[in-house]
């Protein structure tokens, strides 16, 4: 059997698949499907400052190979993930990264400190995604400038494993990639969502009441791939990879364009037993081409 186990700076993963934030709640949600000591680690979903109602429905969608979401981060807040959830989850042995979200540096700063007093949260993923208030709604990821300003602030006050989770929406993800890096981010994980519509032609209006929402699902896979194997060439740090992984396959191909490891997102609405499928079918494929351990096929694209 292969030696799965990878790292991510601090963090070890006893392998290489997480589930990806948004997707399984806090991962108690999944505990009856999948036993979540088995997983390289669960990202759970978006934690704000203070609590979030979310956007108003319809707020999901199903397209063609994908589905389109603008949830809107709905949460009860950290408070409420510090009394009522973490206590839940800290003696359950897998690594749960918590998705750190705000809309000035300001937030994500105070968010972080609270997080960082949990002994159990070995790792925050930091979402650049959100809007940047102070600059108009622009994202804090769609430039290197406000990327490189919420993660320097966030690396002063956080000494765990600091994961920087990067938006597709931009022109060269690569050149984002390097910014964070710069400025202290331990990891980097891509991609988020793409900006994405649907609409309904018989009511000639949108279905999203936001018009517009993220699009996740095998229809992004083969630009997340590229995206990944770039940022890969880019940076030293360890990419995570996502976007579009519904099997083992699909891991070991994000894993062979430079992923460390993975996350599972919407593949787990159809079937939240997918990572395991997934773990068994990395060790299947590592034991077939005679490796000895997955840190062996890493960015190992033959091209």
């Amino acid at each position: 059997m292969a030696e799965l186990a990878v790292k991510i700076k601090d963090l070890r993963l006893k392998n290489p698949v997480l589930t990806a934030s948004g997707t399984c709640g806090f991962g108690e949600e999944i505990a009856d499907f999948v036993d979540l000591r088995a997983l390289g680690g669960v990202v759970m979903k978006g934690t704000t400052l203070k609590p979030r109602e979310g956007n108003d429905y319809p707020r999901m969608a199903e397209t063609a190979s994908g589905m389109l979401n603008a949830v809107g981060l709905q949460n009860k807040g950290v408070n409420n993930f510090v009394k009522n959830i973490y206590p839940n989850i800290k003696a359950i042995s897998t690594n749960f990264i918590v998705n750190v979200n705000g809309s000035t540096v300001e937030e994500y700063v105070e968010l972080t400190e609270i997080i960082n007093e949990l002994d159990q949260i070995p790792a925050i993923e930091l979402n650049i995604s959100c809007p940047n208030v102070k600059e108009g709604g622009m994202a804090f990821g769609v430039s290197c400038a406000s990327a490189e300003r919420v993660v320097k602030a966030v690396r002063k006050v956080y000494g765990k494993t600091l994961i920087v989770k990067l938006s597709p929406n931009v022109t060269d993800i690569a050149e984002i990639a390097r910014a964070v890096e710069s400025e202290g981010a331990d990891s980097v994980s891509l991609v988020n969502t793409f900006l994405g519509m649907a609409i309904d032609a018989k009511t000639r209006k949108p279905v999203l009441s936001t018009v517009t929402g993220g699009l996740s699902g095998p229809a992004i896979k083969p630009i997340a791939l590229r995206m990944v194997w770039q940022v890969y060439h880019a940076v030293t740090i360890p990419v995570i990879g996502m976007g579009g992984i519904m099997n083992a396959t699909d891991a070991v191909e994000f894993i062979l364009a430079g992923a460390t490891a993975v996350q599972v997102g919407t593949a787990m609405f159809i079937d939240p037993t997918v990572p395991a499928s997934i773990i068994e079918g990395i060790d299947h494929y590592l034991d077939a081409n005679q490796y000895r351990s997955v840190n062996e096929i890493i960015g190992s694209l033959q091209i």
